[in-house]
């Protein structure tokens, strides 16, 4: 099960040190794309995303990274910004915090980078504590649930749509799980929007994009 927009009283009880949504920036989405790089899946989805002149920021898994760094490489040549995911992809749930921690800085060895996601989104508070002094955490306001088997691809599109406005930040997966849906959600998806008038831009490692 998932919430398809992050729960209002979890946004406003964490928003001083998670980032949910930029409010600052109307008329701007902000895309992002978790678990990658994948050399199946990850350039098609920066083909996707030039054709429309679309930013995005990916939060990259430092093991595939590591594996594949020429794709990494795509996505910074490109334009994108990037962001740590963990080295091994921990539910920071059921990880112990020196672990937690050194797998993030074993993750900062290949991905340069100030910004965060917890992979999941789950992150203790005694966590939140320690990694936002180095990083800007980044949670999001919209999950498309396209890594989901059950859910079909107009129905992650639906999720999109229907809960994405100005500063909105959204989750897709360049994973293989996620590949059917999220491939044939996301050009939709920017159709829908771009005809609407929104850009698409990458976040900002500042503090007050």
């Amino acid at each position: 099960m998932h919430f398809s927009k992050s729960p209002a009283i979890l946004r406003s009880l964490t928003r001083k040190n998670l980032l949910w949504e930029i409010t600052n920036r109307p008329g701007e989405i902000f895309l992002t794309f978790d678990d990658g790089p994948v050399p199946e899946i990850t350039p098609r989805v920066l083909e996707i995303l030039d054709q429309y002149n679309a930013k995005a920021t990916f939060f990259c898994v430092g093991d595939n990274v590591a594996k594949h760094p020429e794709v990494y490489r795509q996505i910074l040549d490109a334009g994108h910004a990037t962001g740590n995911h963990t080295f091994h992809h921990l539910n920071g749930w059921k990880s112990k915090h020196e672990d937690y921690l050194a797998d993030i800085n074993k993750c900062r060895e290949v991905v340069n980078s100030r910004l965060f996601r917890p992979p999941y989104g789950r992150i203790r508070p005694t966590f939140i504590k320690y990694i936002s002094n180095d990083y800007r955490i980044v949670m999001w306001s919209v999950l498309t649930g396209d890594y989901d088997k059950t859910l079909s691809p107009e129905t992650v599109l639906k999720n999109a749509t229907d809960h994405t406005t100005d500063g909105s930040i959204v989750v897709f997966h360049d994973s293989l799980k996620a590949a059917t849906n999220m491939l044939c959600a996301l050009p939709r998806f920017l159709d829908h929007f771009t005809l609407k008038g929104y850009r698409f831009s990458s976040i900002s490692e500042k503090r007050n994009p």
